[in-house]
């Protein structure tokens, strides 16, 4: 399973409003995290399917998390993954791709 880090900074853009007094990470933003890790390994997947998504646990700002992923043998391309922050699961899912992106 591969596996990458990333943490997302207080004055990111997309904190301000998600929420006021709290902020939270957007699902949306950790998606992209986990669709740039599947791309720095096998190159741009182009369209996007997404079977299943499940967020469990909030992700903060500065708080570090680790993506893990696998592919699903016999369904390529298509991956599971598993996003963690010290080993506590935040969100977990499957993506689909469909034809590869074009130069």
């Amino acid at each position: 399973m591969a596996a990458t880090g990333f943490a997302v900074e207080a004055d990111h853009p997309c904190l301000p409003g998600h929420f006021p007094g709290r902020p939270v990470v957007p699902g949306v933003v950790v998606l992209d995290r986990v669709v740039a890790a599947i791309e720095a390994q096998h190159g741009p997947l182009g369209a996007l399917r997404l079977p299943q998504v499940k967020f469990v646990q909030p992700l903060l700002p500065g708080q570090a998390a680790a993506i893990a992923f696998e592919p699903l043998p016999g369904q390529a391309p298509r991956w599971r993954f598993r996003v963690e922050r010290d080993g506590t699961l935040l969100a977990s899912g499957e993506i689909a791709a469909g034809q590869p992106a074009r130069a």
